[in-house]
């Protein structure tokens, strides 16, 4: 039964009707794009609704970096729209806790970032995905990076088979102390 019918089927009993929280609406929409991908009809500068775009800023997200996550997962399978979710959940309680709500406007590109193969504390990689996740959390990727890409996901994989919002929250968490997320991925 369609999500509408459901609604209407409450109304008709007399319930309350429940309303859609940001995570209900962001796994709607990753759906819809989803479908639409997958008909070849999605054009993530031109096909989000004037209503769609105003939630994605609102959980500190750029058309861009949604549309990412979509792509990688109807061409490859991951990430998966659960972690979709929860990538954005974190990047939306960074966006809303650390800067109210506040866009940057800072963007970190390609030249910002360190090679495949430079490492901090012996863990090659490590030094790229930081400045990754803190430009992630901050909401200044350049729309042509993305976090928890391909080689982002090799990565966490072969430290602990990590989640990439549990990395996400563990950068959070160091601050800008490289050290206590080296210590953290040795760990795993």
């Amino acid at each position: 039964m369609s999500k509408l019918k459901k609604l209407l089927a409450y109304v008709r009993r007399g319930f309350h009707v429940p309303r859609m929280h940001w995570n209900d609406i962001f796994t709607d929409l990753f759906e819809r794009c989803t479908k639409a991908y997958r008909a070849g009809e999605f054009d993530y500068e031109k096909d989000f609704s004037a209503k769609e775009l105003e939630f994605l800023g609102s959980i500190g997200y750029k058309p861009r970096e949604f549309f990412d996550f979509v792509e990688d997962y109807v061409d490859e399978g991951v990430p998966s729209a659960t972690t979709a979710l929860l990538v954005a959940a974190v990047r939306r309680d960074y966006f809303l806790v650390q800067q109210g709500g506040v866009a940057s406007v800072n963007v970190v590109t390609r030249d910002d970032l360190p090679g495949f193969g430079e490492e901090f504390q012996g863990i090659a990689y490590l030094p790229r995905i930081l400045v990754k996740a803190r430009a992630k959390l901050r909401g200044e990727l350049d729309p042509d990076l993305m976090f928890s890409c391909g080689g982002d996901r090799n990565f966490l994989s072969k430290h602990g088979d990590t989640p990439a919002e549990d990395f996400l929250r563990h950068v959070w968490a160091s601050g800008d102390d490289d050290a206590k997320v080296a210590e953290w991925i040795k760990a795993q």
